[in-house]
């Protein structure tokens, strides 16, 4: 065998352990890599369906984690430890409801409830001792819950990581329709 030939074999026989173990190295790769989370804080007693659905299609994009947070209020006269009974009877059927909707769509849930004198507050607290690389932030409006629009510009100035404002479905809707009345 002459030098020319033994260093095309050994080229061929690279290019097949590549191509053999080539989908373990990215596997292994990819597993080493830290999954992306993206925050879906809650307010109030209802979760707007094109808001969450919105949230859960980023979610499978990134193959992320969605982690919804029930913002619990504490009134200043409880300490912020102190059971809260009627926040956690409305926390649970909403983040209950967000696990079976991500369930059907396959997207992992890392489910919480946050407690804070405010909403303000409670964010605060998620940003420092939560990681998460999105937020998903569902906005106040005359018809929905979600946060009041100072609330949302002091999460632009202080979030970490990207954040995304949804306006809930519906508002749009209304609004289109007025305008195509006025002459």
């Amino acid at each position: 065998m002459t030098w020319v030939e033994l260093i095309a074999a050994a080229l061929a026989l690279a290019a097949t352990a590549l191509l053999v173990a080539g989908p373990r190295l990215r596997r292994r790769r990819l597993r080493t890599r830290s999954p992306a989370r993206i925050l879906f804080p809650v307010l109030g007693t209802t979760v707007s369906r094109t808001t969450l659905d919105a949230a859960l299609r980023l979610a499978q994009a990134d193959a992320a984690t969605l982690v919804p947070a029930y913002i619990a209020t504490v009134p200043m006269t409880l300490t912020l430890e102190a059971p809260i009974p009627k926040e956690c009877e409305t926390a649970m059927p909403l983040l209950e409801a967000i696990e079976r909707r991500a369930s059907r769509l396959e997207v992992p849930v890392d489910s919480r409830i946050e407690r804070g004198r405010t909403p303000r507050h409670a964010l605060a607290q998620l940003m420092e001792h939560e990681h998460f690389d999105r937020i998903v932030v569902p906005a106040q409006t005359s018809r929905s819950d979600g946060f009041p629009s100072d609330d949302i510009a002091w999460l632009l100035e202080r979030a970490p990581g990207e954040v995304v404002v949804l306006r809930p479905d519906g508002v749009a809707r209304r609004r289109s329709r007025q305008e195509a009345a006025v002459p």
